[in-house]
């Protein structure tokens, strides 16, 4: 285990708009308001096209080869997530979200890009006095956090 502590900054109360894409317009808030690290949670609708990486193919294979899922209409989601900097000093929002509709739910990572469907609530909490970032890992190839 590895961790670092934090300490809480500002609060964002935040409504995204039908249609818009989740990662895309959560990262461009926070790069508007400076905001380095934070954690979300979210409740909403996302539409139907949506994209989730719900997991490798093979657990332990290289490389790693992801499977998604494409939502087949409007479902309800709550999801929780957090941001970090890459090497670059880019905010990088990993979130997953529950989506639910009917008896069906499926529970993925929202990087291919979820759609709002009509809205979407986050309440994101600023993490400061911290130095965690997302940093490339070459055995998986992704940017692990390193707290």
């Amino acid at each position: 285990m590895n961790y670092s502590e934090a300490g809480a900054g500002r609060t964002f109360v935040i409504r995204l708009e039908d249609g818009e894409i989740v990662h895309e317009a959560i990262e461009q808030f926070a790069r508007e308001k400076k905001i380095e690290r934070a954690s979300l949670i979210a409740v909403g609708g996302a539409d139907k096209g949506s994209i989730l990486v719900v997991g490798p193919e093979e657990s332990r294979s290289t490389p790693i080869n992801p499977m998604t899922h494409e939502l087949y209409d409007a479902h309800e989601v709550t999801g929780t997530g957090t941001i970090f900097p890459d090497d670059e000093g880019n905010p990088i929002l990993h979130m997953h979200m529950a989506c639910g509709r009917e008896e069906n739910t499926v529970t993925g990572c929202i990087r291919r890009g979820v759609k709002v469907w009509l809205v979407m609530e986050i309440i994101l909490t600023e993490l400061t006095e911290n130095s965690a970032s997302r940093q490339l890992d070459p055995q998986s190839g992704f940017k692990l956090l390193k707290p």
